[in-house]
């Protein structure tokens, strides 16, 4: 039976296809999928180093790249390009299964051929090379699965620069199992947190196919997917940039779908490292091993908001068929939740929140004005939210006692009293109006169900888990009974972007030998995620019980580097974000594929009238149904999204940070360096949400968050 497969490569690149090209691609391809290709010319080069990759025609202009099996019927998709372009890539490339994974690697051989000269150019004089035999002898090499053939180049790479610049030469498992190796890992680290891992991809393989090709392609976990019929084959190229969720990394996949977890298990990783593909791939396999007789929806995929919810609950359905499997999982924020909880309390009778920070802000100043006491207003707001919700004091006494960790202004005993006195009129204020914040709700939720026989849920998935509240997480916890499998939790501290922080340790959640970190970014170039890195230099984060290091994060990309427009008013920077998203449009880039984000929503709405005057149209998120158009959104709203093309507006002084959102300094100077801190984190949200280009821009003086990025002051970085 003939067996088709799509390398991940190939689809980045087919999205960039007109929509002919496209439609042409899948005619052509389906007959494979439908093993009904026997008619089809496959032409043979002359000259090539592999002759089993072939051409097929597609256009007039355009072939396709095809590895045919030699001994049976398998197929594997790898490249569209222009005729003459194909010819000259089928004849460079050669097609080769890994010694210690058995998965199927593709190389270029002229390159390598062209990257051993040049290496041998770049020999240092005092001979510093980076995999000396002595530290690294051939048979070390070979164990770790780096073939005979590529040693002689490994030998002769002086330095990371070098190695960095093979990386889209080498064999990927290769350049991963070497690029460990130059960060310092011992040859059986890597061989556990590398090769193991491949290998462990190709044992769990289950068809045991005849065919070499089929069985390489099988073990190609994370590279290759494999297409079962038209309709699959339909469904990934429609959607060619959701496609990648199809594609796991098997160190993603070894995360993922490991059988059983003792306790609670996280994943860390930076934007674009499939944090969330893994807890997708995680509620697939919770739903697979749950008894015939599991109850709908006993498993609770959540995450911090409604607008990341509904992303998650779309890229669901895209992974999950079977409605079957797909009806055992909820999909629901944690306050709505908690919410309908709460509600649910109260005989079904809606409960009424306030959610307005400026009217919490000005209850506090009207509460500090009648006690005549000496805060600010936004100061007790952060003890309330920070020390009393999140270690859920009830009592004066619990207070005086409590640690303040993170809280820079010390509070003697008498103070801690004022300020407690302020604390407790605020709750009843909102008592007596019946009123409650989302934080309550969450509190209050937990005390239900701690009442109730049993939790509601079996498992629980936790995705963007850094944006949490103390409050929320005991809530999380008390949704599942503690157990193995209880709780997997997806996060990142570099994208906390709500200023919450908490120590999971603390709360009783203990994931000690269960944390994982994800390294490579699948989403994001290799250009825009180094500069978007280095606006976080020396900045420290803090993490969820867990090292935050960006060291050996690395994206497997490349294309424009970032572009940083400085404009003198604010007029002349909307012009100029309108042309440069005309550009993006006239070069097949579909508006709903930009994105406009800003840090106030009417620098949005202004952009989006100069972009609908000059005939684009524009979706404003979250004032209505999605409907056609740039997608224009403020920073935080673009938590959990990508886009081809991504134009960061009104990245200036005053705006970013936001003055408003910096606690004054001398009100509180530890709370003011975490708020900066949280201001650039999303700032650097905005900016990772780019796949492919990025422009940043601002008018007047620039945001000092800028400084690390700028050439001569605020030039354009290339």
């Amino acid at each position: 039976m003939a067996r088709l497969g799509i390398h991940r490569d190939f689809l980045m690149e087919f999205a960039g296809l007109e929509k002919h090209v496209q439609k042409r691609v899948f005619e052509v391809f389906e007959k494979f999928a439908a093993a009904t290709h026997a008619g089809l010319h496959l032409e043979k080069l002359t000259h090539q180093r592999d002759p089993r990759l072939r051409t097929i025609r597609i256009t007039d202009f355009w072939r396709g790249v095809v590895l045919k099996s030699d001994q049976g019927d398998g197929y594997l998709l790898l490249k569209v390009l222009p005729h003459d372009k194909a010819n000259h890539w089928a004849a460079n490339h050669r097609a080769s299964v890994n010694a210690a994974s058995q998965g199927i690697e593709i190389r270029d051989d002229v390159a390598l051929e062209r990257a051993t000269t040049e290496l041998w150019a770049a020999t240092r004089q005092d001979g510093t090379r980076l995999f000396v035999e002595s530290a690294y002898p051939d048979k070390v090499l070979r164990s770790l699965g780096v073939d005979a053939e590529i040693i002689p180049i490994v030998r002769l790479i002086p330095d990371e620069a070098h190695l960095e610049a093979l990386h889209r030469v080498l064999p990927e498992q290769q350049y991963d199992v070497l690029l460990g190796l130059a960060s310092g890992m011992s040859p059986e680290a890597v061989d556990r947190e590398v090769v193991q891992v491949y290998a462990t991809a190709s044992r769990d393989a289950t068809d045991q196919a005849a065919d070499p090709l089929d069985a390489a392609m099988t073990h190609a976990r994370g590279r290759i997917a494999l297409v079962s019929g038209t309709e699959e084959l339909r469904e990934i190229l429609e959607r060619p940039f959701d496609a990648w969720r199809v594609f796991l990394h098997p160190s993603q996949y070894r995360i993922a779908y490991q059988e059983s977890y003792r306790g609670p298990a996280q994943v860390l990783g930076g934007p674009g490292t499939g944090k969330t593909v893994v807890a997708l791939h995680r509620a697939l396999h919770l739903a697979r091993r749950l008894p015939v007789d599991a109850p709908d929806g006993c498993i609770l995929l959540t995450t911090y908001t409604r607008a990341l919810a509904v992303e998650l609950e779309r890229c669901l359905g895209l992974l999950i068929a079977d409605d079957r499997l797909r009806a055992k999982i909820t999909v629901i924020n944690v306050d709505a939740l908690a919410y309908d909880v709460v509600r649910g309390t109260h005989g079904g009778s809606p409960v009424k929140l306030v959610t307005d920070q400026k009217e919490i802000k000005a209850r506090w100043a009207r509460i500090i004005r009648r006690l005549n006491l000496n805060f600010a207003d936004v100061f007790l707001d952060q003890e309330w939210r920070h020390v009393v919700l999140a270690q859920d004091l009830r009592n004066p006494e619990a207070y005086l006692k409590a640690p303040r960790h993170g809280r820079g202004t010390a509070l003697p005993p008498i103070q801690r009293l004022l300020a407690w006195r302020a604390i407790e009129a605020f709750e009843q204020q909102l008592h007596q109006l019946g009123e409650r914040t989302f934080l309550q709700i969450c509190v209050e939720a937990t005390s239900r169900l701690t009442d109730q026989a049993e939790p509601p849920f079996r498992h629980v998935i936790v995705d963007e888990a850094q944006d949490l509240h103390p409050a929320q997480w005991r809530f999380l916890r008390a949704l599942v009974p503690e157990g193995r499998d209880d709780l997997f939790i997806a996060g990142d501290a570099h994208q906390r972007i709500y200023g919450n922080k908490v120590s999971l340790r603390s709360l009783g959640i203990s994931i000690t030998g269960r944390s994982h970190r994800l390294r490579i970014n699948y989403r994001t170039t290799h250009e825009i995620l180094d500069w978007a890195s280095s606006l976080l230099t020396g900045v420290p984060v803090d993490s969820v019980d867990d090292d935050v290091s960006l060291a050996g994060y690395r994206s497997t990309l490349h294309g424009r580097h970032p572009t940083l427009a400085p404009h003198p008013s604010k007029a002349e920077e909307i012009a100029a974000a309108v042309a440069r998203i005309a550009e993006w449009t006239a070069s097949g880039v579909a508006p709903e594929d930009i994105a406009v984000a800003v840090r106030f929503i009417q620098l949005g709405r202004d952009v989006a009238t100069a972009l609908e005057r000059a005939g684009l149209p524009t979706h404003v998120l979250g004032s209505s149904a999605p409907g056609a158009g740039v997608r224009i959104a403020t920073m935080h709203r673009m938590k959990g999204l990508e886009f081809r093309c991504v134009a960061v507006l009104g990245v200036s002084e005053g705006i970013v940070p936001m003055r408003a959102a910096i606690t004054p300094i001398d009100v509180d100077p530890q709370q003011h360096q975490e708020d900066i801190a949280t201001e650039l984190s999303l700032l650097f949200v905005a900016c990772t949400r780019a796949r492919e280009d990025l422009l940043v821009s601002c008018h007047g003086t620039p945001s000092p968050f800028l400084a690390p990025v700028a050439d001569d002051g605020m030039g354009a970085k290339r």
